[in-house]
């Protein structure tokens, strides 16, 4: 079971996770833009979020940007 710090915060997973799995099991909804995430302070491009495995110890940030005023 993979541990991984998202955000800050320890969480464990069943299995190794794409970036766009992890993005559904923490409930991200992709964007195309206003979206990032970093896997150890490396941003990941959108076109390998289907590919890219997070792996046990990953420190990853997932930003989003949010309007209003």
């Amino acid at each position: 079971m993979p541990r991984l710090i998202v955000n800050g915060e320890e969480k464990e997973f069943e299995r190794e996770l794409t970036v766009m799995e992890l993005l559904q099991a923490m409930e991200v909804k992709f964007r195309e833009v206003g979206l990032a995430v970093a896997i150890n302070e490396e941003i990941v491009p959108k076109s390998e979020y289907q590919t890219r495995k997070v792996k046990e110890g990953d420190r990853v940030e997932i930003v989003q940007l949010v309007g209003g005023g």
